[in-house]
């Protein structure tokens, strides 16, 4: 019997949940547009271990979103979860964010695109087939007309995440469809940690890092009127 504790914090929202075997017993999350993370995130995972009654010392795992996506976001979910699994000692897994969003499809005839919004016109995406089976690597890409254009003539694909409202205006391709107000979640981490933690395929807590994409850079405020 294995419980994980699985934690999504690559975007704004700050999502924690509970499973039994691959399976979410108990999810807390806020959906909101702000970053809450540093706020919330021991008070869901206390929430949660509460809720169904499990103490941090029956927990087989500490399951982690590893991005890419926001970098403050991903350092606090990142170093939560090391600290968990350096106090209770047990094993550290990681999940890909676009992966786990993908998850969220259902049903999918054809190719399955998740993205997360970054600067400008610029996604983080990758590519599934209805399988879930990656097709393209993650990659930063600007959206513009052309974008997909060769899938999209010879598929019909599923686009979802936070990249899908700026994607939705250029792209207009009758295979395309959007799938929208959707962020990554520690649910669907659920299932993908589990067949992770079966595998015996964990990270080193201490040097684990979380994947960026690209390097971070601090933008200098402006100048007062």
């Amino acid at each position: 019997m294995a419980y994980i504790l699985s934690i999504e914090t690559a975007t704004t929202n700050c999502s924690v949940s509970l499973s039994k075997n691959g399976e979410t017993l108990y999810l807390k999350e806020d959906y909101g547009n702000g970053y809450s993370h540093a706020e919330k995130l021991h008070a869901y995972i206390h929430d949660v271990l509460d809720a169904e009654k499990i103490k941090p010392e029956h927990l087989s795992a500490i399951a982690v979103s590893k991005g890419p996506g926001s970098y403050t976001g991903l350092r606090i979910g990142v170093s939560a979860a090391k600290g968990l699994c350096y106090a209770l000692n047990i094993p550290l897994i990681s999940v890909s964010t676009l992966e786990a969003l993908a998850h969220q499809v259902k049903n999918s005839k054809g190719l399955i695109i998740p993205m997360l919004d970054a600067r400008r016109m610029e996604v983080y995406s990758a590519i599934y087939d209805s399988k879930f089976k990656e097709v393209r690597k993650i990659d930063a890409e600007i959206i513009d007309e052309a974008s997909f254009a060769d899938l999209l003539n010879s598929n019909i694909i599923t686009f979802i995440g936070s990249g899908v409202e700026k994607t939705k205006e250029i792209i207009t391709h009758k295979n395309a469809f959007f799938v929208e107000n959707k962020l990554p979640s520690s649910n669907e981490m659920s299932a993908l940690a589990f067949k992770k933690y079966k595998k015996s395929n964990t990270e080193d807590v201490a040097y684990f890092e979380p994947f960026y994409l690209k390097d971070f850079v601090a933008l200098k405020p402006k100048p007062k009127v």
